[in-house]
């Protein structure tokens, strides 16, 4: 299990010196590469995912859209020892797939109103690719797991998944490897451990 530590941050961070994972398990190869980075401050976790990546799909605007179908980023996250989790799937237009379950059947997908007011994403394009980065206010983990809190050594556990089903070039990658015959990246008993760090 890969393990990695978020700083704790104030205000907006500077992702220069925030540490970065790669997501190198390689399920489906293509000349596509991604990177996630993690922090956190008081009132949430913050986000990054980036990827090199040509020929990038974003077609996928319809708000029940299955955003997987574009070049997508993927974290998904349980915040308990239990496997419930949460799929945070975004393409470069700021699509989400948001959902909540412990398995790809009991999956429910969460629509939240004002998605960008919540979660506040901001999408990227670079000369050889794109990324996103977003919130996830303790607030909206508190609502299904009322007892969450953060603090420094706290543990909780996560994927970051790089896909692109109906691009030119179909690709399905992730930071920690999903051990299963048929590959499914809701597999939350394959999750790496995520630890709330301090302030540097």
């Amino acid at each position: 299990m890969n393990s990695y530590t978020l700083k704790k941050v104030t205000g907006t961070p500077d992702w220069s010196k925030i540490p970065a994972v790669g997501m190198d398990v390689v399920y489906r190869a293509a000349d596509v590469k991604a990177w996630a980075q993690l922090c956190w401050d008081e009132a949430g976790l913050l986000v990054h995912l980036s990827a090199k990546e040509n020929n990038i799909r974003c077609k996928e605007t319809d708000p029940m859209a299955e955003i997987c179908l574009d070049s997508c980023l993927e974290f998904f996250f349980r915040p308990t020892e239990s496997m419930l989790y949460f799929n945070f799937e975004f393409n470069p237009a700021c699509g989400l797939y948001l959902g909540y379950g412990s398995s790809l059947p009991t999956l429910i997908r969460l629509k939240v109103p004002d998605e960008k007011a919540y979660f506040s994403p901001e999408a990227y394009r670079t000369n050889d690719g794109w990324g996103i980065t977003y919130r996830v206010p303790f607030t909206f983990i508190q609502q299904f797991f009322p007892d969450f809190d953060a603090y420094e050594g706290r543990k909780f556990y996560g994927n970051f998944y790089k896909c692109g089903d109906n691009t030119d070039h179909p690709h399905h990658m992730s930071w920690n490897k999903i051990d299963l015959p048929r590959l499914n990246f809701h597999s939350p008993q394959f999750f790496g451990e995520l630890i709330f760090g301090g302030a540097e």
